[in-house]
């Protein structure tokens, strides 16, 4: 199989529309990495990621799968099963079919167990997990503000259309109407309303 590589030779009077800018020019604001583009927020900093226990402090099991799989799963012993000894702690991992990718999994899995043990609310898992909740809050907040700037909208929109009319106010209606027109009922109340 050939390939073919075709050289494009532009003069330099020739331009093109989706020239790069200029080393001068500065980056537009579309271009810049989501975290760059609002300097007035920096990111949250957040401590360093949990370094694993030495080998010697660890236990490891190879052992089978469970779940979903067939008989594949229940053949192989891919799944990595990690004691920390000092502690007591386990961690399984079965992520991935491959073993290595399993231990490499459960000694992270382990690393942050262990953190949140020692560090509690100053562990990484619990900065992230902060973060994330605010996230959340943020966007319940923004959409909450949404559908009530829409709603307030709506309602401005239809209070404009409908002006309050004077021409159907009850008083220009005569107080005495013919029984004749007025349902049987009707009639037999508004007589007896009328009595007194």
């Amino acid at each position: 199989m050939t390939s073919i590589h075709r050289n494009i030779i532009l003069s330099s009077s020739a331009t093109r529309s989706h020239a790069t800018p200029t080393p001068s020019s500065p980056p537009s604001p579309k271009r810049l990495p989501p975290h760059k583009r609002n300097p007035s927020k920096p990111l949250p900093s957040l401590p360093p990621r949990p370094k694993p226990p030495p080998d010697s402090d660890i236990e490891e099991f190879f052992v089978k799968g469970s779940g979903p799989g067939g008989q594949k799963i229940n053949k192989t012993s891919s799944a990595v099963q990690l004691k920390h000894i000092p502690t007591g702690i386990v961690v399984k991992s079965q992520a991935t079919r491959s073993r290595s990718q399993n231990r490499k999994h459960a000694r992270q899995l382990l690393a942050q167990r262990l953190d949140h043990l020692l560090n509690g609310n100053q562990s990484r898992a619990a900065a992230v997990g902060h973060v994330k909740k605010k996230r959340a809050d943020s966007a319940a907040k923004k959409s909450r503000r949404k559908y009530k700037k829409l709603d307030e909208d709506k309602a401005s929109a239809a209070g404009a259309e409908q002006e309050p009319s004077h021409e159907n106010d009850r008083e220009d209606i005569p107080e005495q109407q013919d029984n004749a027109t007025i349902p049987a009922g009707q009639a037999d109340r508004r007589n007896k309303l009328q009595k007194p």
